[in-house]
């Protein structure tokens, strides 16, 4: 089967999954206390598949849709300031076309690169319960089966971390103890490698906790690896 094949039929999947009850509940509520900016937006209100280059070597973990964000226009990362942060470095790096995306059909693509994401639907406060982690990991390690060329996993903040690394265990790949800490390289027997980075959420963009000399330092990192 064609990685396109199946990452179409697992992507099928994800967005008709009902696992988690009051994530699915939350879904239907968010779309009815839209800020003013969107009140004319038709919101997305489902689980999110991952999106970009079946044959991507590159491949970032997100924590989860932002409920104005992603769960409003369908795409991860797209349309909320995390992404902003994001597409722009994906951008200057040659892992994106474009520097920015807003909807799903503005001609944003990704090159060598495909994005993921821990849970698939937009959690309260942002904050998903583990039960909720544990019943989206399966699609996580579904997409790793299928994107076969990844080399380098770059998660987004701890929980992507700590993720990564247990589906990666799950998998069969040895993986020793690791300890996250932003920007940090990880090589692994499997020949892949793990560079990890703080999420460019808000809480850790506006109060410098990551700034852009940070963030970019992890994909001129990547770049030189997947160069190598």
């Amino acid at each position: 089967m064609k990685p396109e094949t199946g990452l179409s039929r697992l992507n099928h999947v994800i967005i008709g999954c009902r696992k988690c009850p009051r994530l699915v509940a939350y879904l239907k509520e968010v779309p009815q206390h839209k800020p003013r900016r969107f009140l004319d937006w038709d919101y997305w209100a489902k689980p999110l598949p991952g999106f970009g280059d079946p044959q991507a070597r590159a491949l970032i973990v997100g924590l989860a849709p932002a409920a104005h964000g992603g769960n409003r226009t369908g795409r991860m990362f797209t349309g909320d300031r995390s992404g902003e942060w994001l597409f722009r470095a994906l951008h200057a790096f040659g892992f994106a076309n474009q520097h920015a995306s807003t909807t799903v059909d503005d001609g944003f693509k990704l090159i060598d690169c495909y994005i993921t994401a821990t849970i698939r639907c937009a959690p309260p406060a942002n904050k998903p319960l583990p039960g909720e982690i544990e019943n989206c990991r399966p699609y996580l390690m579904e997409e790793l089966d299928l994107l076969k060329q990844v080399r380098l996993f770059i998660p987004l903040g701890q929980i992507a971390f700590s993720q990564i690394v247990k589906v990666l265990r799950t998998r069969g790949t040895d993986v020793p103890p690791l300890s996250f800490g932003h920007g940090r390289v990880f090589p692994l027997a499997s020949g892949q490698t793990i560079v990890a980075s703080y999420h460019p959420s808000q809480q850790n963009t506006q109060t410098g906790k990551l700034t852009q000399t940070m963030f970019h330092q992890v994909f001129t990192t990547a770049k030189t690896m997947l160069e190598d």
